[in-house]
């Protein structure tokens, strides 16, 4: 996707760990549609390395900044801003579910 730049590595135990760089300003919550509630259906645990990255969920939305840990449970869509680079922990069987929607809708819109 343009504005974003991932590496995904699964890890034994059940957990994928991202390094995620974004590029480019961008709210995904139209790709995440087909999902329950048309959210992100897994936990994520991070850490925001430089930059800041944002969670809208029904509750209202959180931005993480710079130096800043998170833990983000299922039910949410993120807000990319660009030059932020994090490191992200998700449970691997819930984050390829809802991957499997996300590219079939980016797919369908590009």
């Amino acid at each position: 996707m343009e504005g974003y730049e991932g590496h995904l590595e699964r890890l034994e135990g059940g957990y994928t760990v991202a390094f995620e760089k974004y590029t480019a300003d961008a709210d995904l919550a139209e790709f995440f549609k087909g999902l329950p509630d048309d959210q992100c259906q897994a936990a994520h645990w991070g850490y925001v390395l430089t930059g800041k990255v944002t969670f809208k969920t029904a509750a209202g939305e959180e931005t993480f900044e710079t130096g800043d840990a998170y833990y983000v449970p299922p039910g949410h869509t993120p807000v990319l801003y660009a030059g932020t680079e994090v490191i992200e922990f998700s449970p691997t069987e819930q984050l390829q579910q809802t991957l499997d929607v996300v590219t079939k809708n980016m797919e369908t819109a590009g």
